[in-house]
């Protein structure tokens, strides 16, 4: 009798949200979304091959997952969505992070005009030397997406580019 009270109580709560409530509902939820498919990645300067990249939205939204590879090396970003604070947040993860830029962490810090996302983080060098990384990632009229990743080592007075390409949605 007690089960089937218990039963009953739950059922006359209010539904909690779902997972895809919070984040595809949300105001934020949906910035990535231009960016989930498979890519050829090609260098904005001179179009050399630079790997390929297959990127998925998982967990009702919550997350996109990006699968990048390219000769002599392959790596993974986690993205999720904080429906605490309405932002992204990145990882980056490749086969050796003892190495500056193999692991990164990144937040949200803008979302610019015609649905660019820029995210920003640290990287480490040594004990005591970090260095700051950011991405922009900009949806193009033409379905291609621009990511251009940064670094400044005077903490943000400066900035030059280490990683400039088109992803080049591949046909299906």
């Amino acid at each position: 009798m007690k089960f089937l009270a218990a039963v009953i109580t739950l059922m006359l709560l209010p539904r909690a949200a779902t997972a895809a409530d919070v984040c595809r509902d949300a105001p934020n939820g949906k910035a990535l979304d231009f960016w989930v498919g498979d890519w050829t990645v090609v260098a904005v300067a001179g179009g050399a091959p630079q790997g390929i990249s297959h990127i998925e939205s998982v967990l009702a939204g919550c997350a996109i997952i990006e699968n990048w590879y390219e000769p002599g090396g392959d790596g993974k970003s986690l993205f999720s969505f904080d429906a605490r604070s309405g932002l992204w947040n990145q990882t980056w993860v490749t086969g050796d992070t003892s190495r500056p830029g193999g692991l990164k962490n990144k937040t949200q810090i803008a979302a610019g005009p015609d649905g660019a996302v820029r995210f920003q983080g640290t990287i480490f060098v040594r004990p005591g030397v970090t260095i700051l990384d950011r991405t922009t990632l900009i949806p193009l009229k033409d379905g291609r997406v621009r990511q251009t990743i940064e670094v400044s080592r005077d903490g943000g007075t400066s900035w030059s580019a280490s990683f400039d390409a088109y992803y080049v949605r591949k046909s299906v």
